[in-house]
């Protein structure tokens, strides 16, 4: 069976945005994958984190994964740092892996800004533990977001000079998977930014332990236009919204994409129910949908946290079984590139 490998940073303060563009997406995957989902905290301290947030914020993701439907029994879920051999081949991949390669990588200048001196060398160095998360289980596919798709390109890069350096025919060259109706949810208060957990307005983003009372009002707050929501006729032949349309309108495409993607329709479908329509109306419709389909996840994300003991055993359980994935995997590559081992 085809093997999937994706992860999720524990940074707290999930949001709808981490949901459709990753975690619900998860779900249906493991009826046709070999499937392995991490909570990739190694990933998490290329900045600064708190110790004992950093484990709540572990904890939470594990929850968010489970109260989303997916069967730790069924797949493998665990937290990164319980699993040696992400670091072990990651330090192998910083020594095949090339500076002009992490160069090029446009999240790293994102993520460093102006303070680029300053930044961690983990930081610099994450998409060549991005490369080792995934490879180490030798996993052909990874379900992500258009703002992945270049580290991913370095993880073929990676595996293809390792082969061609050792004269193996070892690691796969995998495949992206891009799925859902909107993988890329902007901000409800402006719909030219990303929705994000870091944005100091709450109402900027639902997150997903926020109960019904909040989901409403933030819905209702939401930034709109004075206009009637459009109909398909603004769709190109693809069925996608042009970018000068969205750039007219970035909040009504925004919202008009959250509810595609929470009702698992295509856009032209939602645009031909609601054009014309009023914001006012669309909202509430908006409301309900999003009450009915993130409602019980937060809830059980709230049971979840009351019982920290339970999901500590799915991530021990999990990182047992990825180890067992791992080991042979990593023994494999430290043969192959000359390392002796009792």
């Amino acid at each position: 069976m085809k093997r999937i490998f994706s992860g999720v940073q524990p940074t707290g303060n999930l949001h709808l945005g981490n949901y459709l563009g990753a975690i619900r997406n998860f779900v249906p995957l493991q009826d046709d994958y070999d499937c392995i989902y991490c909570v990739v905290d190694m990933h998490a301290i290329t900045v600064w984190q708190d110790p004992k947030v950093l484990k709540a914020n572990t904890r939470e993701v594990a929850a968010a994964y489970l109260a989303a439907g997916i069967d730790p029994k069924r797949c493998i879920i665990f937290n990164q740092s319980q699993v040696a051999a992400h670091a072990e081949l990651a330090w192998i991949f910083n020594c095949v892996a090339r500076l002009g390669w992490l160069n090029r990588m446009t999240q790293f200048k994102e993520k460093a800004g102006k303070h680029r001196e300053n930044a961690s060398v983990g930081l610099y160095a994450y998409p060549n533990l991005m490369a080792a998360d995934i490879l180490a289980y030798k996993a052909t596919h990874v379900p992500v977001g258009e703002d992945q798709k270049q580290h991913l390109e370095l993880t073929r890069d990676i595996a293809q000079k390792f082969n061609s350096d050792f004269k193996v025919d070892f690691f796969p060259l995998l495949e992206p998977l891009i799925l859902g109706t909107a993988t890329r949810v902007m901000s409800l208060r402006d719909g030219t930014k990303k929705m994000s957990k870091s944005d100091p307005s709450d109402y900027s983003r639902i997150t997903m332990t926020d109960d019904a009372d909040a989901i409403a009002k933030k819905i209702r707050k939401a930034t709109s236009d004075p206009d009637l929501l459009p109909g398909r006729e603004v769709l190109d032949g693809t069925g996608a919204v042009p970018e000068a349309a969205r750039q007219a309108r970035p909040e009504a495409y925004n919202l008009l994409a959250i509810y595609a993607a929470l009702a698992d329709k295509p856009m032209a479908d939602v645009m031909d129910e609601f054009a014309g329509a009023q914001f006012s109306h669309f909202k509430a419709v908006l409301t309900d949908l999003a009450v009915a389909a993130l409602g019980p996840i937060g809830a059980e994300m709230k049971h979840l946290s009351d019982d920290p003991g339970a999901v500590d055993a799915v991530l021990h359980d999990g990182a047992e079984r990825a180890r067992a994935i791992a080991e042979p995997i990593l023994a494999e590559v430290y043969d192959i590139v000359g390392f002796l081992r009792p």
